[in-house]
């Protein structure tokens, strides 16, 4: 049956033109019960004893997801009206539905009421889309009901008045939500269920408040009309709002429109926003503009220092401690007012799930009441939020999620509903299971339809294998790998021979994993939703199955295994003649760890051929990484820690800060220049659909802070490039030996993260990575991840570091000169003069300048960073790696060749092509990689630019929540740790603010607030003199610098109930 809809729309060149579709109508869709006698039962989704058959109406679906994904609820027909307005009003939800729809253990079917002849309607003269689309439901449930007569109860579940009164007057059985939940006799469903805002009056017993008294604590948000009105007459400023976490009262919004960021303080400004949301700011008058970062809250704090009680729109609107911190302002060399504004609007919401615990309370009388409390967050950053439940005392001592349902502006705090419990509080699984939800990481076990991707154990090459014209067996040649001790997913192995003219031919082997998963199956659609691998301290969680990342992609010693292979002719001093790519067979003959690399580099006995060639190959890989810092690569640093586990009780036994070998960057050097080789080639052939990576150079005024405290020590940082940096960072070293680490340290928070992209998205210009000097980048490969144990920096770690950073660069440019429009390429923005500028002060406190005017001279300036301080350069290394923004995969089409580059690398062009274990960004240029090589066909989703982009998008996202997790995880078992071992440790102040500072602990590479009044209170006897980048009194007695040496004792303390921290205090 063929019936037409037709509407009318205006093109581009302002046209208007009648568009008529055809829209075919079958009989023969299924209605999905195996007690059907009419329909085919073969494709039954439905229980065959099922006494009920609920139909859910779109609202119910958009606002009771969370009830829906309970086990309790079965048996549900999603109507293909219901998925189609789902998908158009809320992408997030649509996924959840569509995930209990495909699951084979949920009993969810979905009927294409759109498409059946007695359950299609069309729209009527004068109706509505939204009535139609009612009508539409009720039609369906009322076939349904008719369809399967009374072998079973078919039932609408709605919440909408009129659709039930309808749905009653045409004889279907409807109910709502709230009735069909009590009906099933579980009272601790009824938690689950999200209230209509109009039942926020019945809630405010929470905030000690009759309904008669209840008055406006906040403004209301403007409409979107307004908000979209002032955005373009330059009123308002549009921006993401990030919380300070240090302090949940203060925010910043990065504004497009100013080019500066604007500071939100106080719960009345931040106006009901969460840490996440796109939010229309108005620049408040520049008498209430406040100081930058003036304070650290603590959370005996959190409830004192909420300043949303005060009446909107008055004088006093302006945050509580501005008067408090006024006196700071009043010295001379104070830190000037920045910015400050207030929300006056919510463009884009950022509400999800979250972790933590309620507020302890009396438990009332009589058992199963509804009971009103407070839901309080484990991460501060979220306001606590008031829930009902009839479940107390089950989950007082628990960790449970809440999820927000709406926050009137009424009401002091957000409303929301239970969603599910997840343990004891304590309990280390419990905290585990929080820090994977806290991060949307997935770590379910891998279903039966992806491991039946899988091949067979025990697997073996195959006589086809060897057979196959386009892979070259490289059997014969001496392959070693070199991975930290005890590693299983060997996904990387490297080759060094001399050839007769003197050169050497250097191979980077990576594991070919793109054999064994393929585009378009369970596996694939698995790891490309997974899209990295997650480490935390005490567990790994995999992107793929164990039997193909620990056995069969495992480039394991002795064993035969399949291989993608960069091969280069380089002479002595590292110029790489030709290269190539090729899929190959290899039977690695030694799996090294970084200490075995090591030891048989420094020992001059032995001469072997793996020594010789372990040798030559470091030799290369100095040279190439001298190179590449010459360009303006930056070495940079984090706080990472490692622990010592107790193999049974799993709890830390040592800590420290995580240290590398030179072999790790010999190993990495290599790698980067694959991934550079690799990038190169796919953007060739796919200059639109690449994927690459990313890093923007960070700007002038994220890298002021670092200039800022360098230079009170007495060092200059020049940020004018990343050489620069680079090499200023390389001078600063201090008597301290953890100097030039912090300062590193310092460094690296001043950038912007680097990213995957699509090629087609970005201008070539937009390209480079800023932190590696490479104008084009990809991951073809990793620089080694990290694992339990304790490494110092050495020759070995170096070699392997620099030949795959050299497998990357490699395979990017070959799959950007096929691809420019579709490879992905992995970019690193330069930071901004800013973003730097903090860094800069920090240095020059200490006597250091930086030139930041490039990654060339901040690189230099960062070796030049040495103090007598043997930590001094780590940590000024630690404060420029703040600076930046992240490295980002993207699509070559998305950005113009400008954009490509990679800042941190000092690279033109890089990806991700040596990890494929790992990675799905290397699965992604595998396949690039070998379509430019003409041995496979290009897969379909390289031909849509938008899935591709969206893909990079994901895989940025699963990057930085796996980097998250990670650093959760630490956080968790420091806690762990020194919960049973207090001790005292020499620390680094790294940051000043007018009640107390941050410090840096090199031993245990934990950060955290010194409190110099009790409790962290605002007293005004402290005041920062941002010149000298001194902490000082008042009276003009005591004063402490950046970067000064403090000792301090660490323990853990509880200053609210069920959330404990960790408490640093001078001694």
């Amino acid at each position: 049956m063929l019936q037409s809809k037709s509407f009318v729309r205006k093109t581009k060149q302002g046209k208007v033109i009648k568009v008529v579709r055809e829209h075919y109508l079958r009989d023969d869709i299924y209605c999905g019960a195996p007690f059907c006698n009419v329909c085919d039962v073969s494709a039954a989704r439905l229980s065959s004893n099922a006494s009920t058959i609920l139909i859910v109406d779109t609202n119910v679906v958009l606002h009771q997801i969370d009830l829906l994904e309970n086990p309790a609820i079965e048996d549900v027909v999603v109507l293909s009206i219901v998925l189609e307005e789902v998908k158009n009003k809320n992408h997030v939800v649509y996924n959840r539905l569509r995930a209990l729809c495909s699951n084979p253990l949920r009993r969810f079917f979905v009927f294409s009421n759109e498409y059946h002849k007695d359950t299609f309607v069309k729209i009527e003269t004068g109706e509505s889309p939204n009535d139609r689309n009612d009508r539409a439901i009720r039609v369906a449930s009322l076939w349904y009901q008719n369809h399967l007569g009374s072998t079973v109860r078919v039932l609408l579940i709605t919440n909408d008045r009129e659709n039930k009164r309808k749905a009653t007057k045409e004889g279907i059985s409807a109910e709502t939500v709230e009735s069909y939940v009590k009906s099933l006799g579980q009272p601790s469903l009824l938690d689950l269920i999200v209230q209509p805002p109009s039942e926020d009056v019945a809630m405010e017993d929470v905030e000690d408040l009759r309904p008669s008294k209840r008055k406006v604590i906040y403004p209301e948000h403007k409409p979107m009309s307004e908000i979209t009105a002032g955005l373009h007459r330059g009123i308002y400023h549009q921006g993401k709002l990030r919380v300070n976490r240090f302090n949940p009262f203060e925010a910043y919004v990065g504004s497009e429109s100013i080019g500066e960021e604007i500071i939100i303080c106080g719960r009345a400004n931040m106006n009901r926003a969460f840490d996440g949301d796109v939010v229309a700011v108005e620049l408040l008058p520049r008498e209430q503009w406040q100081e930058e970062k003036s304070l650290v809250i603590a959370d005996e704090d959190d409830e004192e220092e909420d300043d949303v009680h005060l009446p909107p729109n008055s004088t006093d609107d302006a945050p509580r401690f501005t008067n408090l911190v006024q006196g700071s302002a009043d010295h001379e060399n104070a830190m000037p007012a920045r910015l400050s504004g207030r929300v006056v609007g919510i463009i884009k919401r950022n509400w999800h799930s979250y972790c933590g615990s309620l507020e302890p309370m009396r438990m009332p009388a009589g058992d199963g009441s509804v009971v009103h409390a407070l839901f309080v967050s484990k991460d501060r950053r979220i306001p606590k939020i008031r829930i009902q439940t009839r479940q107390l005392g089950n989950l007082l001592d628990k960790r449970i999620i809440v999820s927000v349902d709406s926050w009137d502006c009424l009401s002091r705090y957000p409303s929301g509903h239970y969603v599910r419990t997840i343990g004891e509080i304590g309990d280390r699984e419990t905290e585990v299971e929080v820090v994977l939800i806290e991060n949307d990481i997935d770590a379910r076990p891998f279903s039966s339809q992806v491991l039946a991707c899988l091949p067979p154990l025990p697997w073996s090459v195959t006589s086809e294998d060897l057979a196959n014209p386009v892979r070259q067996d490289l059997r014969h040649l001496s392959v070693f790998s070199v991975d930290p001790p005890g590693c299983k997913d060997i996904d990387d192995a490297l080759h060094c021979t001399t050839l007769p003219n003197g050169n050497f031919e250097v191979g980077v082997h990576i594991a070919d994993v793109t054999n064994f998963v393929h585009p378009g199956t369970p596996l694939d659609d698995e790891a490309a939703q997974r899209g990295t691998s997650v480490y935390l301290v005490d567990r790994r969680i995999d992107m793929l199955p164990k039997p193909l990342t620990e056995d069969i992609c495992s480039l394991r010693a002795d064993v035969e295994r399949l291989a993608f292979s960069v091969i280069w002719e380089m002479t002595p001093e590292a110029e790489i003649i030709s290269t190539r790519y090729t899929k190959t067979i290899i039977k690695s003959s030694a799996a090294l760890s970084y200490v075995e690399a090591q030891a048989r580099m420094d020992d001059s006995r032995l001469m072997d051929p793996l020594t010789r060639d372990l040798r030559n190959m470091n030799a290369l890989a100095k040279v190439m990484r001298q190179r590449r810092i010459d360009r303006g690569a930056i070495t940079l640093a984090s706080a990472e820690v490692k622990f010592q586990i107790d193999t049974e009780t799993h709890d830390p036994l040592d800590i420290g800060m995580y240290q590398i070998r030179e072999a790790n960057q010999m190993v990495e050097e290599f790698m980067l220049a694959a991934n550079v080789s690799v990038a190169e080639k796919i953007l060739k052939h796919f200059p639109l659909c690449s994927l690459l990576r990313r890093h923007p150079s960070p700007t002038k005024e994220m890298l002021e802070p670092l200039q800022r405290t360098a230079a009170a020590v007495g060092f200059f940082l020049d940020v004018s490039s990343s050489k620069a940096l680079a090499d200023s960072l390389d001078s600063a070293v201090g008597d301290d030996p953890y100097f030039n680490k912090l300062i590193r340290i310092l460094a690296t928070r001043c950038m912007t993260q680097a990213v995957y992209f699509c090629s087609g998205d970005l201008s070539p210009a937009e390209f480079s990575h800023y932190g590696l000097a490479a104008p084009l980048y990809t991951h073809f490969t990793s620089p080694i991840r990290r694992y339990a144990g304790m490494y110092q920096i050495r020759e070995a770690n170096q070699m392997v570091e620099e030949f795959m950073l050299a497998a990357n660069v490699s395979v990017a440019e070959k799959i950007l000169k096929h691809f420019p429009l579709c490879s992905l390429l992995r970019r690193h923005p330069s930071p901004t003069k800013e973003m730097l500028e903090p860094l800069q002060r920090t240095a020059a406190s200490v006597g250091f300048f930086l030139d930041v005017s490039s990654s060339k001279a901040l690189a230099d300036s960062l070796d030049h960073a040495v103090g007598d301080d043997p930590y001094f350069n780590k940590l000024i290394r630690i404060l420029a790696t703040r600076c930046m923004t992240q490295a980002v995969y993207f699509c070559s089409g998305d950005l113009s060749p400008a954009e490509f580059s990679h800042y941190g690398l000092a690279a033109p062009l890089y990806t991700h092509f040596t990890s494929p274990i790992r990675r799905y960004a290397d699965v992604i240029v595998h396949r690039l990689l070998a379509a430019s090589l003409g041995t496979t066909k290009l897969p379909d989703i390289f031909q849509n630019r938008p899935l591709l982009t969206s893909t990079a998008d994901n895989l940025n996202y699963r990057h930085r929540n796996a980097q998250m997790a990670s650093r959760a995880s630490v956080e968790l078992h420091t806690l762990i740790y020194f919960r049973k071992m207090p001790t005292d440790a020499e620390a680094r102040i790294v940051k000043l603010r007018s009640n107390g500072f941050i410090v840096f602990v090199p031993k245990f590479g934990i950060e955290g607030p010194v409190y110099l009044t009790p409790g962290g209170e605002k007293t005004g006897e402290w005041f920062v003199d941002e010149q000298q980048q001194k902490l000082k009194k008042t009276d003009g007695g005591v004063s402490y610098s950046v970067l000064q040496t403090v000792r301090i004792h660490i323990n853990v303390t509880t200053p609210q109930p069920n959330r404990e921290k960790l408490q640093l205090t001078l001694i």
